[in-house]
This record gives structure tokens, sequence and C-alpha cells, in this order.
């Protein structure tokens, strides 16, 4: 059993099939007064996870929903706290040391701050985790209750909105663990950037041209030297340009989908040509005749 929760803090977390990472995650959540997990229907043991943890004393809340999408789902875990502060969370992801340290402090903040961003740090194949001056950038995770909510239009990239001052901490990250062969990785990129191209388009922001050549060189160099994955070796640069291919792929599926939206595809080859042929070849017999 884990220490008594002296911070008056609830982390929240949504979840499907995650058995192979919730553990580490409730576990670096012992700080935590409050852990309200939302599943939305794992059948790979995650639930008896839970219980398992559960049974040891970890202050877990558990909620059984279906899925109404990631900004939907996110919003009504964070419904569900009844701690003062709020700490967004996934379940791939765990505090470290430092953010755990710098907690207490966190949220003492004065009553005009009503929310904290915080860096995260990934897990790189063959590396392990970046270093703490290679770090992605920060989001806004930790929230006064009450004080924000979530955009429900957003179908990825979901955050919180705030209601009031926002400040980066200095201290801490989170510490994401999901060490995916880049064959799976790129399966993920796939569909993130699938939900990005659809919900850009629904709000009417067209393909651009600039934006297909440019964004993608544009993301690699803020994650290759402004994130610092340039630290971390091969793994670092393989980490950049696989989010430089989720940024081609968002810009160029906004293309395709604008030309789907336009008219289905006609056949232009072959048949078409051989169509043509027969009738210039017809004319040519009457001409002769």
């Amino acid at each position: 059993m884990h220490d008594d929760p002296t911070l008056p803090l609830s982390a929240f977390i949504i979840c499907k099939d995650e058995a192979d990472y919730l553990g580490g995650c409730i576990e670096s959540l012992a700080c935590c007064a409050e852990i309200v997990i939302v599943d939305s229907g794992s059948t790979d043991g995650t639930l008896d996870l839970i219980e398992s943890y559960t049974a040891q004393g970890y202050p877990i809340r558990l909620h059984e929903r279906g899925w109404p999408g990631y900004a939907a789902q996110k919003q009504f875990a964070l419904e569900q706290c009844t701690q003062q502060w709020c700490l967004n969370i996934d379940a791939d992801e765990r505090l470290d040391r430092a953010l755990v340290a710098a907690l207490p402090e966190l949220l003492n903040a004065p009553k005009h701050v009503v929310g904290w961003k915080i860096a995260r740090r990934p897990f790189l194949i063959g590396y392990g985790y970046t270093p703490e001056r290679a770090h992605e950038r920060r989001n806004l995770r930790l929230i006064r209750r009450g004080q924000g909510a979530y955009d429900l239009s957003l179908k990825v990239h979901e955050g919180i909105v705030p209601e009031g001052d926002v400040k980066p901490s200095q201290k801490g990250s989170l510490l994401h663990f999901r060490p995916l062969p880049l064959d799976e990785q790129i399966l993920k990129e796939n569909t993130y950037s699938s939900l990005k191209a659809d919900m850009q388009m629904e709000k009417g922001r067209q393909p651009s041209l600039i934006k297909l050549l440019f964004s993608p060189a544009t993301y690699f160099l803020r994650l290759y030297f402004r994130t610092g994955l340039w630290r971390c070796g091969v793994p670092g640069l393989i980490q950049a340009m696989t989010g430089a291919a989720y940024s081609f792929m968002t810009e160029a599926k906004k293309f395709e989908r604008k030309a789907l939206r336009d008219g289905p595809p006609v056949e232009q080859g072959a048949e078409v040509w051989w169509r043509q042929t027969q009738t210039v070849s017809a004319r040519e017999v009457e001409e002769e005749a």
C-alpha cells in the first residue's frame, strides 16, 4: 500500500485496453488524493488491474462509459474530480520525481493562476527517456477545478480552455512510456493525421501548397533543434522525422479530401485513350471511302 495522499489533487485518466501501461501511471500518482479513471470498454485485463490497485489502497474512482470522442471523454472525467486541483494524465504517462517534488509549490499558486503547463519527455527506443533539456512543448495539464473546460469541437490534440492565467512549470515533467516500433508508430500517426485533417476541413481550413511544402520541414526543425532531440542520437532523429511525416500526411490528406469532395475520381488513362483512338480510326475509314 502506498503512503497516505497529502495533496488536494485529482488525477484523471481516460483509457481502453491499457493493461500494459496503466500500472506505472497509477503508481506515480501516489501523492494524489483521488484518481479518476474512465474506461471505455477494456477487454485486455485493464479493469482487473484497476481493481488490484484499488485493493492496495489507491484512491481510485472507476467509471465505465462508451466512447464519445477524446475531448468529450476527458471533459466527463474532469467533471468527476472533487479536489481543488485536477491533473490530466494519460495511461502511458508517469510523473517524474522532479514533478512530484514540485507539485506542492504549484498547488499553492496565487489565486489568479488557474493552471500550469507541464513538459513531457518521451521514451525513445534505443535511447530511453529524453533528458530534461530535450522535452516536448509544455501543455496545460494542471487546472483548478471549475476554472477550465475542454473544447468539444476538437477531435485530436484536445486541450483545456482555461478561465484565468496559466503559467509554465519550470520543474518536472510527464514521462511518456509507449515504445512503439516504427511500424506501429506510423499507423498511429496515420490515424491522428486523419483526425486532424478532418477537423481542419470541417472548420473551413482549406489545403495550402505552402503548408504542404514547408510544414513538414518546420515540424522537423522544431522537434530536432528547438525541442532538443538532436541530443538523443539516431533515436532522436527518427522521432523528429516521424513528426515530419505526421505533418506531411495531415496536409496531404486535406488536398485529397478536397479533391474527393469536388467529385469522384474519373479514369483518364488507357480506356479513354483507346476510345479516342477508335473514334479517329473510324473517321479515317469514312474519309477514305
